[in-house]
Order: structure tokens, then sequence, then C-alpha cells
């Protein structure tokens, strides 16, 4: 945590927990992030926030259109302490938002049998002071077998979408001036992804340093560039208006832990690592590789940076039977997943 959110982190708690007790604060809104796991074990993640409008994005809409649409996105306050309902098959259970206003529980419960939807249904409680936009989100639960063959874990910035994470100016207006639809894939990101997941047999997991104000943006985006849809493991801490450019950014140690929160979930899974050399994909994969040496089938990383041999040997050498492809763009990333696919 930074100085400045350590310093400012405590007024806006006390803020919002004093427009609440006075009965000020605005409608409230739950969102539901994650709700996948395998045959055994459930982990589902949301957040309650204080409600905002916000436009469907468009090809059609300025510079301008997006500053708006981006500042109405990290205006919202979290709300820590409320306390929404879970009930799943024959379980009920309270959970209690953190100071984040986020939510998460992870469950062992068997899937269900013969074909029955797989439904969780969440209940944000309108306790004192909160008045809720929605009060009930139903949500079919994604499983996927813990024997599947194969899965996919992928960086999103500067590895499927133009980012520019390593260049502060570009990346903030990137972030603000764009929209879902104007923002910019790397040529052939879609086609590289559907030949992995095999038309969308495989399951893709999207791990990023990008927080979860951008989560229906990142969704939108894949939705209209066709990159096959998978979880979306955003970073935790609550960005706003003040410190919005730190989005992507800081400490990496979160994308770790969730990729081990996949490769836990999924024990006898292999999986193919995707990210880039802009910040610390390389280092963090080679982590991976010392964790988890014989599941992981192979590693790509597209180079934003200018090629840097000794950075690469590291990940090279480090377990020869893996197979390191380093790339400057999809049509190569193709050409060698045809070669062992």
């Amino acid at each position: 945590m930074s100085i400045i959110r350590w310093i400012t982190f405590p007024l806006r708690y006390a803020y919002s927990k004093f427009k609440r007790r006075i009965g000020k604060l605005d409608l409230v809104r739950m969102e539901l992030f994650l709700a996948f796991g395998n045959d055994r074990e459930i982990f589902i993640k949301g957040r309650v926030i204080e409600a905002y409008k916000q436009s469907r994005p468009s090809e059609d809409k300025n510079a301008l259109q997006n500053i708006l649409a981006s500042i109405r996105r990290y205006a919202g306050s979290s709300i820590p302490d409320a306390r929404i309902k879970l009930v799943y098959q024959d379980l009920e259970e309270i959970l209690i938002s953190n100071e984040e206003g986020l939510f998460e529980k992870r469950l062992m419960k068997d899937a269900l049998k013969n074909g029955q939807p797989d439904i969780a249904t969440l209940t944000l409680l309108e306790d004192e002071g909160i008045k809720a936009e929605e009060k009930t989100v139903r949500t079919e639960i994604t499983r996927v077998p813990e024997d599947h063959p194969l899965g996919i874990i992928s960086d999103i910035d500067d590895t499927i979408i133009i980012s520019h994470a390593t260049t502060l100016g570009k990346k903030l207006w990137l972030s603000v001036s764009k929209n879902a639809y104007t923002r910019r894939p790397f040529p052939g990101v879609s086609d590289f992804y559907v030949l992995l997941t095999n038309n969308g047999q495989h399951p893709v997991f999207y791990v990023s340093s990008s927080d979860w104000n951008l989560f229906d943006l990142i969704q939108d985006f894949l939705n209209y560039r066709n990159i096959p849809k998978g979880p979306l493991l955003l970073k935790d801490p609550h960005v706003n208006l003040k410190n919005i450019w730190k989005s992507g950014g800081g400490n990496h140690d979160h994308k770790l832990e969730k990729i081990t929160l996949i490769m836990s979930l999924y024990s006898n899974m292999k999986f193919i690592l995707i990210g880039d050399s802009g910040q610390h994909d390389p280092e963090l994969y080679r982590e991976i590789i010392e964790k988890f040496p014989d599941r992981i089938k192979a590693v790509y990383i597209r180079r934003i940076k200018k090629e840097d041999k000794e950075r690469e040997n590291l990940l090279n050498k480090y377990n020869p039977k893996i197979p390191i492809a380093w790339v400057q763009d999809s049509s190569e990333a193709i050409a060698h997943a045809k070669n062992f696919l």
C-alpha cells in the first residue's frame, strides 16, 4: 500500500461509514466478478460500491465522452461491512465486504448431477443506510473438471490489448480517452487464443494488475474483439480518481497468488502461460515454473522492450524441457503453437 493510500484510506473508509450512518449513501450496487471452480470446489468474488451511471461503449464516442465515462467509473466509493446473503444448493451463508468493498468465498461443494443448472444466488441485505440498486443477483457457476488436460493463463495489458504500460503518459491517456470498442488489440490475438483454446474447448484465465473498476471494460473488449472469454482475476486495492494512473502497475505479487489459486483449483491441469516483456511477466513465470515444474506446457512472451538476452536466458535456461517463445507478434506465436499443440 502506497504512503498516500495508507494516509487517505482511513478517511475514505470513515467518510463512507459516516454517509451510511446519516442516511446519505447513494444507491448501492453489488457487482459479481467471479463464479467458477472444479467438480468439487467453487470460488465466488464480488464487490459492493456506490452505484454510478455508465453508458454502453461505442466506436462513435469521442475522447471527451470516454473521459467522462472514466470519471464516473472511478468516482464511486467502496462500501465496507455490507452483508451479502449467499444461497447455493443447500448452503446459506452471510458474507461481509471488506474495507475495499470486496467479498469472496471458496466453498467445497460438489457439482449438481443430471445436468441441473448450477446456480448461486447473492442478495445484498438492506441494512442501516444501504438501499440496493438491485438486491439480488443469480449466476451460473462455471465448472471445469480438475483433470481437464489444458488451460491458458494470460496477462492482459500489452499482451492482448495495446496499453503502453511502461510509458505513464501514454498509458494514462489510453486508460481514460478510449472505451472497450476503441481500445486496440494486438493483431492476430483472437486467432492465437482461439487456436490455443481449441475453439473454446480449453479454459482461459486472465490475470492482470488492472483494477476491478475496469472489469466491465475488459469483458466488453473481449466480447467485441472475439477473444475467448474466461474468468478475470484483477487487482484488489481500490483505485479512484486520485490514483487512477496506478491501475496496471505497482507490486505484482498478487498475480503470483492468483495464478497459484488457479493451479490449486485445477491440480491435474497443465497450463500455457502468456505475458509480455514490458514489466515482470518473465520473472513471474519463472517463479511459477519453479513452484509447478511439471504443470507448465509452454510460455509465450510478447517482446515489448528491446531484446534482452541476459533476461531471456534466465527464463529460457531455467527448465529446458518447457518451450519458451519470445515473439514480436501473434503470427510468430501461432506458428510456434501449431508445432506442439
